[in-house]
């Protein structure tokens, strides 16, 4: 029987490995942001992290705001810290910050340059 129930958003229930392979990024990204503080999953009893959907939400944002708006992780920070104290709901993050970034005239085409700077951040090239 179907339940109309709404489904809890921020039960901790999908492992770093599966939140890595979803977001196409390495699991040691993920550590990083945990450890500055930016997504910080809920912890097993055994230490364990597990990120709910609402944190897969968030990790898309930063991933949205590193790659496309080239920010650090500071700015990750405030960018984190406004949406929260807005109420914005984690599903609405990218879909806000990018209505946002419109409104200040980011164009797609500064988004695009971005894109190609940061996809070369900390890749060895063969010439390296």
């Amino acid at each position: 029987m179907y339940s109309k129930e709404k489904i809890k958003s921020d039960l901790p229930i999908l492992p770093i490995g599966a939140i890595s392979q979803t977001l196409n990024i390495h699991q040691r990204t993920l550590r990083i942001y945990d450890k500055e503080g930016i997504l910080c999953p809920k912890r097993t009893s055994k230490n364990r992290r597990n990120y709910s959907l609402d944190d897969l939400e968030k990790a898309k944002l930063i991933m949205f705001l590193t790659r496309n708006l080239a920010l650090n992780l500071a700015g990750v920070k405030i960018i984190l810290s406004m949406l929260e104290m807005s109420k914005v709901e984690p599903k609405d993050y990218v879909d806000y910050v990018a209505k946002v970034a419109k409104a200040a005239k980011i164009d797609t085409k500064a988004q695009e340059e971005n894109i190609k700077k940061t996809s070369k951040r900390g890749r060895k090239t063969i010439s390296d």
